[in-house]
């Protein structure tokens, strides 16, 4: 088990089966050392985490959210990695997108829920790039979506 498997595991954390697509586009491309995750939105065991930042959700629960994202991109990094996490080198960038009523303006403090489980598992490696905005609505009415670009080995 490498050392970021052992992290999860200590984190309580069991990573999901990677989220199919629910449009025309596959869930990673890999090109070189590089890999670009699709967005992976706020999605999981209990299901899909709907809701608007400043309306019906505080910014305790887009972290909430927004962590499970983060989940949902290592899934994905894991099956573009072949099952191995060992081969990550990099987070390099995250765009964090935040469904939030006009005037929200905690988006950042909403996406360090995916950028610190990134750091947490990863350690320097999950230390990153990043932008965050919000947006009026997210597809299927998710509260948070993240995509992520990564370098493996």
């Amino acid at each position: 088990m490498s050392t970021f498997e052992t992290r999860l595991t200590e984190l309580g954390i069991s990573l999901p089966e990677p989220v199919a697509p629910v449009a025309n586009y596959v869930p990673f491309v890999r090109t070189g050392d590089q890999v670009y995750i699709s967005g992976q939105v706020s999605i999981g065991p209990d299901g899909l985490i709907k809701g608007t930042l400043g309306l019906d959700m505080d910014v305790e629960a887009g972290q909430a959210a927004a962590r499970l994202c983060g989940i949902n991109l290592i899934a994905q990094l894991k099956a573009a990695c072949g099952g191995d996490l060992a081969r990550l080198k990099r987070v390099v960038k995250l765009g964090g997108f935040v469904a939030a009523v006009p005037g929200f303006t905690d988006i950042p403090k909403v996406i360090n829920g995916c950028s610190d489980l990134m750091v947490e598992v990863f350690g320097d490696a999950g230390r990153h790039a990043r932008s965050a905005v919000s947006c009026p609505v997210l597809p299927l009415g998710a509260a948070v979506e993240v995509d992520g670009v990564f370098v493996i080995a």
